[in-house]
């Protein structure tokens, strides 16, 4: 990583922002940015909204264009998916893999994953409002209205079929955190299909691992286990035989999940919607006003008053699936829990054995049994769950600790690079390198600081 004294190939200094900006262009591929060049080569869901919220600091536009680069992937039904196929050749096997097009809804110009991820729209969309004036934020907000009020729709109308309330995730790579550890204690309840059980009992991991791309350019330690993987690509083929049809894919669906982090940025995105609507004076149907005040009223089911955290919930039988993540930090980011339980929560934040070590914030609590510093969602700090945290901290009135997670964040971009994710202990750097949102949220951070 450059530092503020490390000339760039011109002779010019870079500081961090300068820095920063050179990763968001290396990884810009016109209208869309890719995560990080070697791993990552298709646009991201939730990864193009954090990118969108840096870039809008030196390029409204540029951030503009990230956002109607996400809404091309649209489905017909208002589903949002979480990849968009880069359309090159060489990646005829990713597009394969998915076959979005065997579901009706599917967009006819591109080839898309037939799942969502965390609805960070709208708040990159009230974010790059932010930056404009009046007029041209109402004209920017009215561009983008029919897609999002869509998106929000169709997850009411398909992941929350019952009304309750909350909605139900099918893939941990909905939740984005792809193997926390509510996720993978429940695929450990399951039995694994045959094939898998006899490549393990065979003891052909190794040669999986050898095999995945991932593994090519990061150490295994820090990654998926290849045993979870397979069975998470095993659970998406089904859902391609099922062609992405909901009902489908819910009759002996391995995972229908209430994720607490999901749910969390949800209800923020709802609030999102509600104020871009007062601004162009655009109509709520009473029916989606009352879901969204509902799902804000039964979150607090999430809550285990014994432990005094949140889990995230089994869909069918409503039990809490209690293995402690970062996910239970999110209410703070939503906004809608008590001041009383959003000081417990800082509480665990302060905590150097759960939420606190020296480079927070930990995936996972240190004193978890899940918990391992270099493994991707079982220990890594992020930096767009930091930024998160931060926001949710801002606004329940902790200005310190907003302003010290705010520091901490940046210092450890400084002193390790851009990185994917990092050891929460030692600050080592981890994943791909040159990940964007790193970058762009370390732009945004730091014209907050």
């Amino acid at each position: 990583m450059q530092d503020d004294n490390t000339p760039d190939i011109a002779g010019t200094p870079l500081n961090l922002v300068d820095a920063a900006r050179e990763v968001l262009s290396s990884n810009d591929r016109g209208e869309y940015t890719v995560p990080g060049a070697k791993l990552y080569p298709h646009q991201w869901l939730w990864d193009s909204c954090f990118t969108a919220i840096g870039m809008r600091h030196y390029d409204v536009e540029r951030a503009k264009t990230e956002i109607y680069s996400l809404l091309r992937g649209q489905w017909s039904n208002g589903m949002l998916p979480n990849i968009i196929f880069n359309d090159s050749n060489k990646y005829r096997a990713d597009r394969g893999a998915w076959r979005s097009w065997l579901n009706p809804n599917s967009p006819d110009h591109v080839a898309t994953s037939g799942i969502t991820q965390p609805p960070m729209l709208a708040e990159a969309i009230v974010r790059i409002g932010d930056k404009m004036p009046a007029n041209e934020r109402r004209s920017w907000y009215k561009s983008v209205w029919p897609a999002l009020l869509a998106y929000h729709e169709w997850l009411y109308a398909e992941r929350d079929p019952h009304q309750e309330g909350l909605t139900l995730q099918i893939h941990p790579w909905e939740v984005g955190m792809d193997n926390t550890p509510p996720w993978m204690a429940y695929l450990a309840e399951h039995q694994l299909p045959f094939w898998i059980r006899a490549i393990e009992t065979l003891h052909l991991t190794g040669l999986v691992t050898m095999l995945r791309r991932d593994t090519q350019t990061i150490p295994i330690d820090e990654r998926f286990d290849s045993i979870e993987i397979m069975a998470l690509f095993d659970v998406q083929r089904r859902f391609r035989r099922k062609g992405y049809d909901i009902d489908k894919m819910l009759h002996h669906s391995l995972f229908a999940i209430e994720d607490l982090a999901f749910n969390a940025i949800f209800i923020r995105a709802n609030q999102h919607l509600r104020a871009i609507a007062r601004t162009i004076r655009k109509p709520i149907s009473p029916e989606l006003d009352q879901r969204m005040q509902k799902t804000e009223a039964v979150f607090e089911n999430l809550w285990d008053e014994c432990t005094k955290q949140y889990y995230s919930r089994d869909f069918i039988t409503h039990k809490l699936l209690k293995q402690p993540s970062v996910a239970t930090l999110l209410p703070l980011y939503a906004g809608c829990i008590s001041k009383e339980r959003a000081a417990t929560l800082v509480k665990m934040l302060e905590n150097e054995n759960t939420f606190g070590p020296a480079f927070p914030v930990p995936s996972v609590p240190v004193d978890s049994q899940w918990f391992k510093p270099m493994k991707y969602w079982q220990g890594p700090t992020w930096i767009n769950i930091n930024w998160l945290i931060i926001d949710g901290l801002e606004r329940y009135g902790y200005k310190d600790h907003a302003s010290a997670l705010r520091d901490l964040s940046l210092e450890l971009v400084e002193k390790a690079g851009f990185a994917e994710y990092f050891d929460p202990i030692t600050g080592e750097p981890l994943g791909a390198d040159d990940f964007s949102w790193t970058a762009a949220l370390t732009i945004d951070l730091s014209k907050q600081s």
